[in-house]
């Protein structure tokens, strides 16, 4: 299989909705998607298309936070949601649409990146639970990560908040 990385358009909002639905058990993912894009808080999404049939084969958001180091804001997002459709998982979709945003969010000048997951997945990336560690955060423990884009190094200073768009809030603690 071939897959095309590009950024998401609106023509995709259908089928990126579909997929959500069916990579995940509830709709939690899919109404998490839809509020960040109404809040205004969606800074990038990604999607793989599958070049042989034309069809999506996965897709990665970034929202914006509100992140403190030493009393200063941090420009930083949070990935979520990936997906990858179930029938082109093990491919390589999945890391094609992290390498890739990770890329243009470094180059857009993102600080952070922070992400809730299995830690020995994201810790291919580069993602570490001692990076996000001392962040105050409703998410904090053995699942939240953070990864430093600008010189591979975290900003000094104490760490104070890391707050995720107002839309995870609204859909409980589970993400």
């Amino acid at each position: 299989m071939s897959t095309a990385i590009r950024p998401a358009t609106g023509g995709d909002v259908a089928a990126i909705d579909a997929l959500l639905r069916k990579a995940f058990p509830d709709a939690g993912e899919a109404m998490l998607v839809q509020r960040l894009c109404v809040d205004g808080d969606m800074v990038l999404t990604l999607v793989a298309d599958d070049e042989e049939t034309g069809s999506l084969a996965g897709v990665i958001a970034y929202s914006r936070m509100a992140v403190e180091i030493a009393g200063k804001h941090i420009a930083a997002v949070a990935l979520a949601p990936l997906a990858v459709d179930a029938g082109q998982r093990g491919q390589g979709v999945a890391e094609a649409l992290v390498r890739a945003s990770l890329t243009q969010l470094g180059d857009a000048g993102a600080m952070l990146v922070f992400v809730l997951g299995d830690p020995d997945y994201y810790a291919r990336f580069g993602f570490s639970t001692d990076w996000a560690r001392g962040f105050a955060s409703p998410y904090a423990g053995d699942y939240l990560m953070a990864l430093p884009l600008q010189g591979g190094g975290m900003p000094c200073g104490e760490r104070g908040a890391a707050t995720h768009a107002k839309a995870f809030a609204q859909l409980g603690g589970n993400h």
